[in-house]
């Protein structure tokens, strides 16, 4: 099976884990990823409503290129949710809006590209994992279940709505990655909360805001004893996972729960190491739940720094239950 790849910007720094991970799990699935040459930055999200043409062309270059640089039409993987969904959006909206379409084509134009919208679709990486390969392929390359270990699958707000390019699971309670994680041999725990909003860059708008969100999810988890948080998008893990020992400072709680990639997990179950799927570079220690399934981490990189806390912070509170 053949791929275009387009990891994106999170998945070359922050999120390096997901892409060494990815492409490790790929290679005994009988995968190919053709990273995209000269792919840019998909935007995110900041810049959609201060110049539309602007935003949609940013993304459309990378549509282009998939449609230069893939003869065979092979479908473009996303592993990081929002790129998954901006190069779905832009190429949909290409399609509903020829003025749009022909704006976007002439800035194109000028790096001597051009996009023919509907000519490339875009997959999420956990999409090609459970409909292209299937858990049946995957739960065979298991020689390591995960046995023991409580897993809560954490989806995010994106990947399933509203959905543009790829409508593979539930909009409100999906159940892929759950159904892929008992294939592997964990135990899925009940998660109400698994496709509720992390935030996403509220860190850096209103902290207050975002560490409510964030608790809300981490307490769901918790309650439900779980013993890690799986996730398949790099903003989602950086805010459940950097930031939570301010919530417990915030809060006075006590959350330690790690937050890993789902191709992590597939990794381990694969008897894959930890070091070759980059465990080991996270804030909350895996090693404690991963002890289980007897896999060795290693410890944290002494030059690993905890974010500082910002005791000038004001307390926020937790809403009121309606």
């Amino acid at each position: 099976m053949k791929y275009g790849y387009y990891p994106g910007c999170s998945l070359e720094k922050n999120a390096a884990s997901y892409n060494i991970s990815a492409l490790a799990v790929a290679k005994p699935l009988g995968m190919e990823f053709q990273e995209l040459d000269d792919w840019n930055c998909c935007g995110a999200t900041e810049y959609m409503t201060i110049n539309r043409t602007a935003a949609y062309s940013l993304i459309t270059r990378n549509l282009a290129l998939a449609e230069k640089q893939l003869p065979n039409h092979e479908p473009v993987v996303a592993p990081c949710s929002l790129c998954f969904l901006n190069l779905g959006k832009a190429d949909h909206y290409m399609t509903e809006d020829p003025e749009l379409a022909q704006k976007v084509n002439t800035a194109l134009a000028a790096g001597g590209l051009h996009y023919t919208p509907g000519s490339v679709h875009t997959k999420h990486l956990l999409e090609i994992m459970v409909e292209d390969v299937g858990l049946d392929a995957i739960s065979a390359r298991v020689t390591r279940p995960l046995s023991g270990l409580k897993i809560a699958p954490y989806y995010g707000c994106l990947v399933t709505r509203p959905g543009y390019s790829s409508n593979f699971d539930n909009y409100e309670y999906p159940t892929s990655m759950d159904k892929l994680m008992t294939a592997l041999g964990a135990t899925v725990v009940d998660f109400p909360m698994k496709s509720h909003c992390c935030g996403g860059h509220m860190t850096q708008i209103s902290q207050p805001v975002a560490l409510n969100l964030i608790g809300h999810i981490l307490q769901n988890a918790a309650d439900y004893e779980a013993d890690i948080i799986v996730t398949l998008c790099p903003m989602c893990q950086l805010n459940l996972d950097a930031y939570q020992g301010d919530v417990n400072r915030y809060f006075k709680t006590k959350y330690n729960l790690p937050v890993l990639y789902f191709t992590q997990m597939m990794g381990l179950a694969f008897g894959l190491s930890a070091a070759e799927l980059g465990i080991g570079k996270e804030m909350v220690d895996a090693r404690p739940a991963l002890s289980k399934i007897g896999v060795q981490v290693p410890a944290p990189e002494p030059a690993m720094k905890k974010r500082p806390s910002k005791e000038e912070l004001p307390m926020p509170h937790m809403p009121e239950e309606s």
